[in-house]
Order: structure tokens, then sequence, then C-alpha cells
């Protein structure tokens, strides 16, 4: 019976009692970095970068769209990357039944051409990016970059990318960065998938090239 990951987390308290709840924590129990109550040092501009990430104003942006840490339970170990496409969202696995979740993008066609088991063999920072024929055909301006977009703000992959490979061939299955970040939580025209510049970078330091990938469809 294939794995469905929406039955193994635990139901998301209303943000009014998660407030509360972390509010009433001693100082210094909240030292994750993640949830709502570190939301905007999550999502602050990055001036540091070699192509400044401006800001995402997060008090416009629904809370389950930003990263933070929940109950998880599941066959995969800690460290693991699990991408629920249907469910737009993207799991990394942490010990003690625990799991950061990020929202996501996911492509109309190429996110849905992919499932299963794979690792992440390549990493690159403000990567290049050659768009696929299926893309040109869905947008023909992308025409105009058949033979590649160096990185950059505008460069639809981001601030990162994971590359997705099998059996030491790539998948073309990537995880990257978007420079439209209102398109996370969403089913967009093309693409694999997309996280939030601020995410990716996030994801980015925590996985090393060899951490298991499992991408369910349903």
């Amino acid at each position: 019976m294939p794995y469905d990951v929406r039955k193994v987390i635990s139901s998301t308290l209303t943000r009014r009692v998660f407030l509360a709840g972390v509010l009433a924590l001693p100082a210094g129990c909240n030292t994750s970095g993640v949830g709502p109550l570190g939301a905007g040092a999550n999502y602050a501009a990055l001036t540091s970068e070699p192509f400044p990430v401006p800001g995402v104003d997060v008090s416009a942006r629904n809370p389950e769209l930003l990263r933070q840490e929940v109950a998880f339970s599941g066959p995969y170990r800690p460290g693991t990357v699990v991408v629920n496409v249907a469910e737009r969202r993207l799991y990394l696995v942490q010990a003690g039944g625990r799991a950061l979740r990020y929202a996501v993008g996911v492509g109309r066609e190429e996110a849905l051409n992919f499932h299963g088991s794979a690792i992440i063999g390549r990493k690159a920072e403000w990567p290049s990016w050659t768009p696929t024929a299926t893309m040109i055909r869905a947008m023909p301006r992308y025409a105009a970059y058949v033979g590649g977009m160096p990185g950059g703000i505008d460069n639809p992959l981001g601030a990162r990318a994971l590359y997705l490979y099998r059996d030491g061939a790539d998948t073309y299955f990537r995880l990257h960065g978007t420079n439209e970040p209102e398109t996370i939580g969403t089913a967009v025209s093309s693409g694999c998938i997309r996280l939030v510049n601020q995410d990716i970078i996030d994801l980015y330091n925590r996985v090393p090239v060899g951490a298991p990938v499992v991408v369910l469809q349903n």
C-alpha cells in the first residue's frame, strides 16, 4: 500500500494556540529557528549572497506556507528528504519523530513525471538554467535561453539547486529556489519542486550530497 505522509502528520495547532504554547515556554526552549515565532528572521533579506535576496513579507503569507518543525513518523531515517507532490510540502526528517516542513510549488508536468527514491547527486549555488523542450513549448519566450541562463536573482532556479540522481544518472528532477515566491503552495506551469529562496538555502545547508530523497505523488 502506498505510504501516505498526510496520515502521519499530527493535527496542526491553530496559530493562536501554538503562539500561546510557545510563549509559555522558558526562554531558550525555542532554539530551532523554525516555526511562526522565528518566521521574520527566517525570511529576512539576505544581503551577503552574491545576488541579494529580497525578504519575504511573512505577515501577508498563510502561516502554513512558512518553514516550521512538525511531528512526523514513518519508515524514513533522519536526514531523508520526503517530497509530497500532492500535498505541496517537503519534509526533512529529523530524529525523535520530528521533521522540518517546507512549502513548495510544483510543476504541472515535470513534477508529475517522477516518483520514488533518489539521492542528491549534486548541489549548486546560484545555478545556471536551461529550459526543457516542454518548457519552451509552453512558454516560447524561454527559447532565448536554449543555450543556458547564468545564475542570478532573475534565474528561475533561484539561489540554490539540489539535483536528484538515480543509479548514478541525473534524473533531471530538481529541488530549487524561485524568483516567484507567490507560486509556493500552487501548481505552476513548469518546473520541478520550487521553494522560496530562503527555504532552499536553509535546506541546501542541511543536506549533503548523497542524502536520500523520496518523492510521493499521492
